[in-house]
């Protein structure tokens, strides 16, 4: 008997004892095929290649077959930490795993690579799937330095962009001793996910002046010819340099027998279209065109790939070229007509949106046509806006859709909060609704009590909370039974009962906060009335749907210290007239005018205090996820954003102070001994004011006991399916119907 008739005879005893002793099952799943990939005649394996302008997959039944990627996001990190912490663990990856498999997502792409535990977790997930959960890698560029020097030859530059092609190309075939660097992903890799990978996805979105500088200075850089990518004549050598680094990777990978599509990373803002309507210079100013790279003995092919959103640059709400195509409601989609006019221009290339989407965030920091704001949208709104841009993704012919993101971030920044985050390095300690960036995901990172309190008007759910959470207002106001206080990294909650059910076509309650020395006096809503010891920082308005709001003091106000005179000068003065307590705005667009632009640019901003009231029960019908406030009978719930309370850091106790802003117009900020709550009652009909001074014209606001907390270095949050989730995993479903 041969050595291979022995090992088959030993394989069916195996199996014979393993069926005949229950082991049936355990028998199939160890000898069940691996996934079925291509080999092709030099040996090299294939699961994913690119033809023409398709994307084509190796079935299991041994075809080549169109595929529609449709993906998400995923980053590196949760609620608490900041990405080179890497602090996600198997149990996070497997169950996100299931849960985006469930959603009809077939393709994860990270930007980087990860910890061990990501690839031995994927291939732990995947092992004995006939329809595993494929990932795209990243490969992230040297993105600070490429920023900072403006020139992708620099010195260094290059040795540390191959450097980390080499790691992401071992860590995937598991093949990795990455030594400990702070920051960086490390440890031992073994698990060869390689039969899971879909694609390379290279470096990350390119500064335009770092792509003109090197441009200009490298006029005359040869074109690169590679083994496996070359620039065509027409390369730039900015992109002559991305095809040594795509035919470094492919290099890389052609060791370990396989073959995979690449891409770079591209957006808007370099993308191969002129657009007349841009008025910014910046965001017109060079292309890099995946066309001018080409593939050489390279069978896993080649791709182009664009980060795309609605609202930025601002040429998807200014350029009157996009506007060709209506939606239902009459609208111009000219997120339709950019893709439309994109996909064009790459008949021969397949083409993937590998970023889109909107934020279910509280803030708003750029406006899009048709409302696709950045910002500004409950769950629901969020869910519908990004069904509607996977179907144009979908419908336009494009190879792929990676939505971004799958799960919220709460060390992200935005422009138009940044000045107000202070100190920076604590971003990821508490959860700032009004910065969109921090909430693009479909899996909501709630704050420790938004699944403990519900904003319902109902305060029975006070009563589950260990009673050391909650405190008491200790003042006395007619017509206030109690207030009960709480607070999580997001929000201050306050739990009022009246003496009687509340009404506001009848009556209005106000609740004035003081945080520290200065701010002014609510003359409007308390008149004839003073307080003393101290004046208020921000004035809470519960009241009618349309006058309910939180506004700040005028001497207070971020938005005119920063735009105004004192800052940028893009605001007027405010004048004797303006009220003591004005909106809570946040900018949206900068003034600018030529030649700094084509044309003039407005400065404008947006009302970020009014108070949506609704339910923040995802279980209830009207439930909305921008809720915070309710009432029903005599009980008032509110919850209040940290930020609209003048806090660049409540895990610190850190408030904006009223000192003029630094040479560099930054804030500064102070630590506070807490808040200071001042409520009062006003009856609409007669006027009166029930406050917390009873009959006397003046109150001392240092009889009041401040609500204060302990400062926090960790946090605690929960998970939960957003609305959006549940609508993406209709369009997922949706789509697959029309692929087969």
């Amino acid at each position: 008997m041969s050595r291979r008739q022995r090992k088959r005879f030993a394989v069916g005893i195996l199996i014979g004892i393993l069926i005949f002793g229950g082991g049936g099952w355990a028998a199939y799943s160890y000898l069940k095929p691996a996934q079925n990939t291509f080999t092709a005649e030099d040996g090299t394996k294939l699961k994913f290649k690119t033809e023409g302008n398709q994307f084509l997959q190796y079935s299991q039944e041994g075809k080549w077959q169109e595929l529609f990627v449709k993906g998400v996001n995923l980053g590196s990190t949760k609620p608490g930490h900041y990405p080179g912490e890497f602090p996600l663990v198997k149990e996070d990856y497997l169950r996100w795993f299931q849960q985006i498999e469930d959603l009809g997502a077939n393709v994860i792409r990270i930007y980087t690579v990860h910890q061990p535990v990501f690839y031995s977790a994927l291939a732990e997930y995947n092992k004995g799937k006939e329809h595993p959960l494929y990932f795209m890698q990243g490969i992230w560029s040297p993105e600070e330095q490429l920023i900072e020097q403006r020139d992708a030859f620099a010195e260094g530059i290059e040795e540390k962009f191959k450097a980390e092609i080499k790691k992401a190309v071992s860590a995937v075939y598991g093949d990795a001793d990455i030594p400990h660097v702070n920051g960086e992903s490390s440890g031992k890799y073994r698990a060869n996910v390689g039969q899971y990978l879909l694609a390379w996805h290279l470096g990350t979105e390119w500064d335009p002046e770092m792509v003109k500088e090197t441009n200009n200075k490298y006029s005359d850089h040869p074109r690169y010819a590679g083994e496996h990518f070359s620039g065509t004549e027409e390369a730039s050598p900015f992109e002559n340099w991305l095809a040594e680094l795509l035919d470094e990777v492919a290099k890389e990978e052609q060791k370990y027998g396989w073959e995979h599509p690449l891409t770079f990373t591209n957006w808007v803002t370099t993308d191969v279209l002129e657009h007349p309507g841009e008025p910014l210079f910046e965001e017109d100013l060079v292309s890099v065109d995946a066309r001018h790279i080409e593939p050489v003995n390279w069978q896993g092919g080649y791709f182009a790939a664009y980060h795309v959103y609605p609202y930025y640059p601002d040429f998807f709400r200014t350029d009157k070229t996009l506007q060709t195509i209506k939606d239902e409601q009459g609208e111009y989609n000219t997120y339709k007509a950019y893709l439309r006019k994109l996909k064009s221009e790459f008949p021969d290339l397949p083409i993937m949106i590998t970023e889109y989407g909107v934020p279910s965030s509280l803030g708003i920091s750029h406006y899009g046509p048709g409302g696709k704001d950045q910002g500004g949208h409950n769950e629901q709104e969020q869910g519908e806006i990004n069904q509607s841009l996977t179907k144009d993704i979908f419908d336009e012919g494009y190879a792929g859709a990676v939505l971004f993101m799958w799960q919220d971030e709460w060390f992200k920044k935005t422009w138009n909060t940044m000045p107000f985050e202070i100190p920076a390095d604590r971003k990821a300690y508490w959860l700032n609704v009004l910065t969109n960036e921090k909430m693009f995901g479909i899996l909501a990172m709630e704050a420790g009590k938004q699944n403990q309190l519900f904003i319902d008007g109902k305060l029975d759910e006070w009563s589950t909370l260990p009673a050391e959470q909650i405190k008491l207002w200790q003042g006395e106001t007619e017509g206030i039974e109690s207030i009960q206080l709480t607070h999580d990294e997001a929000y201050l909650y306050m739990g009022i009962t009246l003496d009687e059910p509340f009404d506001p076509s009848k009556t209005k309650l106000n609740i004035g906060t003081d945080t520290l020395p200065g701010g002014n006096q609510p003359l409007e809503s308390l008149p004839d009335k003073t307080l003393k010891g101290g004046d208020l920082e921000t004035l809470i308005t519960i009241g009618k749907d349309k006058e309910s709001e939180v506004a700040i003091a005028k001497s207070y106000d971020f938005n005119q210290r920063l735009y105004g005179p004192e800052g940028y000068w893009m605001l007027e003065e405010q004048t004797k007239d303006t009220p003591s307590f004005v909106p809570w705005k946040l900018a949206i667009s900068l003034l600018m005018n030529p030649p700094d632009t084509k044309y003039a640019h407005p400065y404008m901003d947006e009302v970020v205090g009014l108070l949506n009231r609704g339910t923040t029960n995802p279980d209830a019908a009207d439930y909305d996820s921008l809720t915070l406030w309710q009432y029903e009978g005599k009980e008032i719930e509110v919850r209040i954003p940290w930020m609209l309370l003048g806090f660049g850091d409540p895990s610190s106790l850190q408030v904006i102070d009223y000192s003029p802003l630094t040479e560099n117009k930054e804030f500064q900020t102070v630590t506070t001994e807490g808040i200071r709550l001042i409520p009062w009652l006003t009856d609409l009909s007669s006027g009166n004011v029930s406050w917390p001074g009873g009959k006397e014209d003046t109150f001392d606001i240092q009889d009041i006991q401040a609500y204060s907390w302990d400062p926090w270095e960790t946090v605690n949050y929960s998970e939960r399916f957003k609305k959006s989730y549940d609508l993406m995993k209709e369009t997922y479903s949706e789509l697959q119907t029309q692929q087969k």
